[in-house]
């Protein structure tokens, strides 16, 4: 072989040993990809540790976690951005979202909320509340934030969100706090927002709270609370339309899904309903409060709620509706179906003298419309009270409707299975018997349940795509 052609045969060589070791390499890349479902992927991303941050568990990476949104929210417009963040224990305060804008925790990545009061600003209180529901102050801002933002993904490989509440508990039962707790998330006057395939724990008070927002899809999340710490509700939908929940195991020290919109005459002011949402397949655990409360906030109304598939273990109540006199506003157009109940005190549980109040100056003339509440397909198992409903003297609830409910009662019940005041409405085929107040009826029905979808059932989700470390 001439010096030319042996020449040539070195580089035909070093040429195939780079296009292999590139092709190994894009393999590889592949392969340390993680994909995921989402609303919308993302044009650019960059991973929390470009940004300084150091997933010790120690170190303070506030700093970098702003760094980061602000570095990427000059993307918007083009293509959106996503902040992965890696395995590690990174410690923050309250940081904000921006709009376009996918925040991605992989597995083994453990967002720690600092336990230091100085990492969290004070905001003033929701329009619809007046006041916070702590104390009458204020409220800290929560964890991760966002308002006025379109089109966000909270999302992950079932990362986990800390919020390391036990201070804030214990300061909360002293009486130290004169403002309102931290939530783990909440998302104000925003649109197209997705909370998906996460684990949140610990939250000082509310764990998840959409507010004032629409098109909203909460998917495969786990909430884990101490189910002796009162107020740290699961997901809380507050004055929001097309909400999509489902897919959720929660285990809280109150109401695992508390729907809301409003508080007295604040609430009734805003004017801003909670209606078009649908929750299923949830799994409650929640042994001092309910599976699905509506209220008691609910001065902005609550409509077109419905509830399917449900499992509730140890848990105090179902579905429960809280309100009272100087709410106003309604709860109606309500319809649950298909609920699995093992070990409750209460099946089916309604109040109209839910008395907390924002301040002395609520109108007692607001009176609550409950109407059009229907329950079918429920099992029920070791029950100690079927039935506690207590509708309002001369504001009666209206339109109650249970079908197919067969309920097992505990080696102790209630004397009185049955407590029905002030309501109206029918059964079918409903052991125990009910009380007189909601008539059995000759002929079998089925309550109902709409045939419809709600537009926000109709998004469909992209699969997107989020790089290793």
């Amino acid at each position: 072989m001439d010096k030319k052609s042996s020449t040539m045969s070195h580089v035909a060589i070093v040429v195939i040993l780079g296009l292999v070791l590139l092709q190994s390499a894009e393999c590889r890349k592949i392969q340390e990809a993680v994909t995921y479902s989402a609303i919308a992927c993302r044009k650019h991303s960059a991973l929390l540790t470009d940004f300084g941050a150091v997933g010790d568990g120690k170190i303070l990476n506030t700093k970098a976690f702003k760094a980061a949104v602000d570095k990427l929210s000059q993307y918007a417009s083009d293509g959106g951005a996503q902040l992965i963040v890696p395995p590690g224990k990174w410690l923050t305060g309250s940081f904000n979202l921006t709009s376009h804008f996918t925040l991605f925790l992989h597995k083994d990545a453990v967002i720690l909320a600092s336990q230091e009061e100085s990492q969290w600003p004070l905001l003033p209180p929701l329009p619809s509340y007046g006041q916070g529901r702590d104390a009458p102050g204020g409220r800290f801002s929560s964890l991760i934030f966002g308002t006025n933002l379109t089109d966000v993904v909270i999302t992950g490989n079932n990362g986990t969100i800390d919020g390391q509440g036990a201070p804030w508990w214990d300061k909360f039962e002293k009486g130290l706090l004169n403002v309102t707790r931290p939530y783990l998330l909440e998302i104000l006057f925003s649109n197209q927002i997705q909370i998906s395939n996460l684990t949140f724990t610990n939250s000082p008070s509310w764990h998840i709270h959409p507010v004032y927002s629409s098109n909203i899809t909460i998917q495969g999340i786990t909430i884990l609370a101490p189910v002796e710490v009162p107020n740290t509700d699961g997901i809380n939908p507050d004055s929001c339309s097309q909400t999509r929940i489902e897919d959720c195991y929660i285990v809280s020290g109150d109401d695992c899904i508390a729907v809301k919109s409003g508080w007295d005459n604040y609430g009734i002011k805003f004017g801003m309903p909670m209606e078009h949402l649908v929750i299923r397949r949830l799994t409650c655990i929640s042994p001092k409060s309910a599976t699905v409360a509506l209220g008691s906030e609910m001065s902005g109304g609550i409509r077109d709620v419905r509830v399917e598939d449900v499992t509730a273990i140890n848990t105090e109540s179902s579905i429960r509706i809280k309100t009272a006199v100087g709410r106003g506003a309604y709860v109606k157009d309500i319809f649950v179906r298909r609920m699995t109940l093992s070990t409750m005190k209460y099946v089916f549980w309604m109040t109209g003298a839910y008395g907390s109040h924002p301040s002395e100056g609520f109108d007692p003339k607001a009176l609550p419309v409950i109407q059009n509440i229907n329950y079918r397909d429920i099992v029920a198992k070791n029950v100690t009270h079927p039935g506690q409903l207590d509708g309002i003297a001369n504001d009666p609830f209206k339109g109650i409707c249970i079908s197919n409910a067969t309920i097992t009662l505990t080696a102790k019940p209630k004397k009185v299975l049955w407590n029905c005041t002030d309501v109206e409405g029918i059964t079918s085929n409903v052991t125990p018997k009910p009380c007189a107040l909601l008539p059995e009826q000759q002929k079998p029905i089925n309550c109902a349940f709409p045939e419809d979808k709600l537009a926000i059932e109709g998004v469909k989700l992209m699969t997107c795509s989020a790089a290793s470390a």
